[in-house]
């Protein structure tokens, strides 16, 4: 069973000032890393007159992650780094992050680069709002016309959703349902049925 983790729930961003540089923040959810790169050129089309669009991402969470981060520009390490570790410590999965820096004519040095991405990212995040993501499965499963009802209240009842009903002989049902509540809900469909019918997982 996935783990289940907090995403972000809305797009925040968040401004920072720096020695005349602004250093815009701006996160949001991305489910895979073609999201987090759409994201990301989202950014840079609103923005297409920054001087730097630095950025990280983190697609799923624990074990199972897929990461990526861009000093775009900047001194290698600066930039890109610095943001990925503040989204990793965030303690969030399927995230992207996007810091755009406008240049205001004085230099920051290494350090103060580092210190201001980090602290841009660092300020974007504590505004951002963020849900419990919900590990769920597909079942699926045959079952005759006079059952049909009473399937369709015990599916209700556990919570899940039918994505998708086909009638023919019989009615095929496939239904998305959260992994906690599979088990329960088999065992109530195998009980409806006196054992004729068997939920099968999906993919």
């Amino acid at each position: 069973m996935t783990e289940e983790y907090r995403v972000p729930a809305t797009t925040a961003r968040e401004t920072l000032v720096v020695a005349k540089s602004r250093f815009i923040g701006t996160a949001g959810r991305a489910d895979c890393v073609e999201d987090a790169r759409a994201f990301i050129q989202t950014v840079r089309s609103e923005m297409p007159d920054a001087s730097h669009h630095v950025y990280a991402f983190r697609v799923g969470y624990g074990s199972s992650v897929v990461e990526g981060m861009s000093d775009d520009g900047e001194p290698a390490g600066t930039a890109g780094p610095p943001v990925l570790a503040v989204v990793r410590g965030a303690d969030i999965g399927d995230i992207v992050l996007v810091v755009t820096r406008y240049f205001g004519g004085t230099k920051l040095g290494t350090g103060g680069l580092v210190r201001a991405y980090s602290e841009t990212a660092r300020i974007t995040l504590s505004y951002l709002q963020t849900v419990p993501k919900v590990s769920k499965c597909l079942l699926s499963f045959d079952l005759p016309y006079s059952l049909y009802e009473r399937a369709v209240r015990l599916v209700s009842a556990h919570d899940a959703a039918i994505i998708e009903e086909r009638f023919t002989e019989q009615i095929s049902l496939c239904i998305e349902v959260r992994e906690t509540d599979v088990e329960a809900l088999t065992a109530a469909i195998v009980e409806l049925s006196s054992g004729s019918v068997r939920p099968i997982r999906l993919g």
